[in-house]
Parts: C-alpha cells; sequence; structure tokens
C-alpha cells in the first residue's frame, strides 16, 4: 500500500484524513505534481461512479517516482513527466457482435476487438466504459487496453449462427479497432479476414492510418461493396490534434490514408468529430475541403459530450492546455447544454441545441455541399453474405 491511500466519497465529495498526506491541509493530486504523463492525454484518474471505496496515489508516491525517472534520464533531459506504459490485458469475452439500440445511432451492430483505447483522446465518449470493468475513465482507460484474442473464432461461429443474416457490422463502436496495439496483436485484421470469408459488409471507423495495412483484404471486400471506411480527422493544426489525441495518427497521415482507401476503390467518409466549441469549430470547412481533395466521398459530425466523469477530465484538460481560453470554451460547451456540461437526451446529445450549436451546423451543410461531401454515399450490399464457408475457410489468402 506504499504511496496510497483509500478515500470515502460521501454525497460525491472526497473526505481525505489530513493526516493521510504531506501536509495539514486535505490533498487532492488530481494531476502529478512533478509534471505531466507523458504521451497520454488524460492527467488522472478520477474514481469510478460505481465504487464508493476509491484508490489515490499520494504526492511522497509521485515524488519518489518522478526522481526514479529523473535519474534514468538524467537531469536535463527535457524528460520532465512520468512515462506510463501501456499495460495490455486479455479480455475472455463470449460474445462478440453487440446490438446498438441507440435510435441515434444509424448502425445495428458494432464488433469491437479492444477495451480501452492507446489514442488518449481526452473527449471520447468511451471512456466511462472502463468504469465497468472496476477502473477509471482516465489514464486507466488509455494505459490498461484489454484485447480480445478469441475475437475471430466468436465471430466466426456468430456469422454461422442460424439467425444472422448478414446485417452491416461497424467496427468499433466505443473503441478504435487500429490503435497502436493492433500493430502486434492483429486482432482486427483476423476479424476482416472473417468477414471476407462470409462476405460480411463491414464499416470501420479509425483515426490510425494503420489501417491501410489491410488494404489487402478490404480491396477484396470492396470488389463485392462489402467495406464503407471512416477517418475521423478532427484539426488540421498538428499541434491542437497532439493535445487532443496524443497517440493517434498525426493530420496529415490521417488524410493519406483517406487518400489510399479512396485510391483502392473503398467508399471513405470524413468524421469531422469530435467539434469542440472555441477550439476546431473555425477549421470545420479546412477540414472538409482536405478531406474531398483526399478523395472522401461523405461527411459526418458529432459535437463534443461529456458525459460522467469526463467532464472532469476535460475541463482538467482544458485548464492545462488553454488556460486563457478555458472559461470561454467552457461557456460555449454549455450553452450548446441549457447551462450544463452535457445533455443525454437523444438525438440533441450528439449535436446540443441553442444559437451556437445551430452555427455549427449550418456551416457543417454549407461546406459538405460546396465539396460535394453531402450526396448519396453507397449502400452496403448485405445480400452477398453467405453461410457455407468450409471450416478453414479462405483465410491463407490473406497472409
Amino acid at each position: 500500500m506504499s504511496g496510497l491511500v483509500y478515500s470515502w466519497f460521501v454525497d460525491g465529495f472526497p473526505n481525505f484524513n489530513p493526516k493521510a498526506t504531506r501536509s495539514e491541509e486535505a490533498e487532492y493530486p488530481d494531476a502529478l505534481s512533478q509534471g505531466p504523463v507523458r504521451g497520454r492525454g488524460a492527467q488522472l484518474n478520477p474514481g469510478n461512479r460505481f465504487e464508493s471505496v476509491r484508490l489515490h496515489v499520494l504526492g511522497e508516491h509521485l515524488d519518489a517516482e518522478f526522481h526514479e525517472r529523473e535519474s534514468e534520464h538524467g537531469q536535463g533531459s527535457g524528460q520532465r513527466g512520468l512515462q506510463l506504459k501501456t499495460t495490455p490485458l486479455d479480455d475472455d469475452t463470449r460474445t462478440i457482435i453487440n446490438p446498438v439500440d441507440s435510435p441515434d445511432i444509424s448502425f445495428k451492430w458494432t464488433v469491437n476487438p479492444y477495451r480501452g483505447c492507446e489514442h488518449g483522446c481526452i473527449y471520447c465518449y468511451a471512456r466511462p466504459g472502463h468504469e465497468y470493468l472496476g477502473l477509471s475513465s482516465g489514464l486507466d482507460f488509455e494505459t490498461k487496453i484489454f484485447a480480445k484474442p478469441r475475437a475471430p473464432e466468436l465471430l466466426r461461429k456468430a456469422l454461422r449462427h442460424p439467425k444472422w443474416t448478414g446485417e452491416a457490422i461497424v467496427v468499433s463502436g466505443v473503441t478504435d479497432p487500429y490503435q497502436p496495439i493492433e500493430r502486434d496483436r492483429e486482432i482486427t485484421r483476423e476479424c476482416l479476414k472473417v468477414m471476407a470469408e462470409f462476405r460480411q459488409p463491414v464499416g470501420l471507423i479509425t483515426k490510425n492510418k494503420l489501417i491501410t495495412r489491410d488494404l489487402d483484404i478490404l480491396r477484396e471486400m470492396s470488389s463485392w461493396q462489402g467495406v464503407h471506411a471512416a477517418v475521423s480527422l478532427t484539426s488540421l493544426d498538428n499541434d491542437l490534434a497532439h493535445k487532443m489525441e496524443p497517440r493517434a495518427s498525426s493530420p496529415k497521415a490521417r488524410l493519406e490514408a483517406i487518400e489510399q482507401l479512396a485510391s483502392a476503390g473503398i467508399p471513405v467518409r470524413v468524421m469531422t468529430a469530435p467539434i469542440l466549441p472555441g477550439l476546431n469549430d473555425r477549421e470545420v470547412p479546412a477540414l472538409l475541403k482536405a478531406a474531398a481533395d483526399a478523395g472522401a466521398r461523405g461527411a459526418g459530425y458529432v459535437m463534443l459530450r461529456l458525459p460522467y466523469q469526463i467532464k472532469d477530465l476535460f475541463l482538467d484538460w482544458l485548464k492545462r492546455e488553454f488556460p486563457q481560453r478555458a472559461a470561454h470554451v467552457e461557456s460555449l460547451v454549455r450553452q450548446m447544454h441549457s447551462g450544463e456540461l452535457y445533455s443525454s437526451a437523444w438525438f440533441s446529445r450528439q449535436r446540443g441545441s441553442g444559437p451556437f450549436a445551430q452555427q455549427v451546423g449550418q456551416t457543417f451543410k454549407v461546406f459538405a455541399k460546396r465539396y460535394k461531401l453531402d450526396g448519396d454515399f453507397p449502400k452496403l450490399n448485405t445480400s452477398a453474405f453467405r453461410k457455407d464457408v468450409p471450416e478453414g475457410g479462405q483465410m491463407q489468402l490473406f497472409g
């Protein structure tokens, strides 16, 4: 228990024992005292909303960690701050195709090869999902990644099920299928091989250029209109993009991914999502033009969503990265949700309401039309689905 203290939360507020910390005043180290965690979006682990007992790191422990890192890198090395490594964990899930029952979501089924995401996007609406695992939506979400090694096997079984009819599946809904861990684990790639065998139509969503690694499979699926791709592009400013999404591909790399996918005949959407009021909303016209020039054929957008503890993470990040603009950005967010930081009402949760939200929506509409991103998007072919795939299948076609 060295360096850790238990804290009990009463009515949502922390009651710390002052004797358990370094000073006479209760101390709640939301962020690391010796500089930020390098290469991560969140800088804290807010308490799990399902737990009444929570662990927090004490200042003494942080100091010891920092001095250990300092001795490793040498004083003056410029490596100030802690380096938290990704901890890969296996998830022994027993089902892989997940139903989606939200009326404001356009797809019905998802496959998520991982839980958590190394990209570390500070705004990610999927962060609270880690709380169901007894973890935090903060640093835990981006450093403790659960991989599903049985996903291809489970997918093959699910596609053979008598009740499955080949409806389109989206990969992924609450994680990025091409986050860094996929480079070694290749779970997404193996799932795509299975889908190609069964001619199962799929839509892919990512912000990582690693998707182009699988062009061999995607080209084959595209030959029977069995695949779409959506690439998230939130900023053309490298500095802003890195702050928002520290381990995702750069804006240039994402545009290159759009270009390569489009050149391979794969229909590509650009997702300017999310739009952060006061930070990237003015980039919408430029984002749409850049994506269209790269070959995108459709576009979509979602406004910033801050459910549950993401509010704390986002405000902490905002004050740290943009102290002069933090109050203005927070005000704009509240203007879209009747004074609150978030509204969970269907449809409005993704678009917001009020004059600012309407302005963003109108701007998106005008420029999507200007760059021909608002037309009919090719539909996925669900009629090609087949169950009569022999055991062993054709996976050898894709090395």
